[in-house]
């Protein structure tokens, strides 16, 4: 009997265990279960917040990205209107500038016609003044040939004159008076 009693005492023993480990197990796999609940309805909240989070972050780069594309275009708009200002005050200032070099080439043929008018007209009053000079100068050369021909010629007549005898006087003897 004695072989019994050891078989006996871990029998009831076990079952003692047995009994007291599956009334635990029954509450810790209630507790398990009921943690687990809890874990999936924290888990379904935090998945709840993360999808609410993720929508509104989701909907905030989207307002972001979109008021980014309205910046950009808006961005875009002002440089290409400011581009089309300056390319336009830059074609304005470009005719206004060709307007005013044709209108100084115009002058420049102008003046550069009445200039060699002008410088014709000089050649020609420099000729005329020249030929008048020249003129006066043959006047006096030939008045100063006309004054010494004179000359000549009086000389001439007053040598030729002088040795004639019509031109000597008679000697007229004058008697004593007394």
């Amino acid at each position: 009997m004695k072989k019994w009693m050891y078989v006996i005492s871990v029998g009831s023993m076990l079952a003692i265990f047995l009994v007291v480990y599956l009334s635990e197990a029954k509450k810790h796999e209630e507790k398990e279960r009921q943690r687990s609940i809890e874990i999936a309805a924290k888990k379904k909240a935090e998945d709840e917040r993360k999808a609410e989070i993720e929508a509104k972050a989701r909907q905030d780069a989207e307002k972001r990205a979109a008021q980014r594309a309205a910046d950009e275009a808006k961005k875009e708009a002002e440089r290409i209107a400011k581009w089309e200002a300056e390319g336009q005050k830059i074609q304005k200032d470009t005719d206004k500038y060709n307007a005013e070099a044709d209108r100084n080439a115009k002058k420049a043929a102008e003046l550069e016609v009445k200039l060699s008018a002008l410088r014709a007209e000089k050649e020609k009053l420099n000729r005329e003044a020249f030929d008048l000079a020249k003129q006066v100068e043959r006047g006096k050369v030939d008045r100063r040939t006309a004054e010494l021909e004179i000359q000549r010629a009086t000389e001439i007549v007053a040598r030729r004159a002088a040795q004639s005898s019509l031109t000597r006087l008679p000697v007229v003897v004058v008697p004593p008076s007394s």
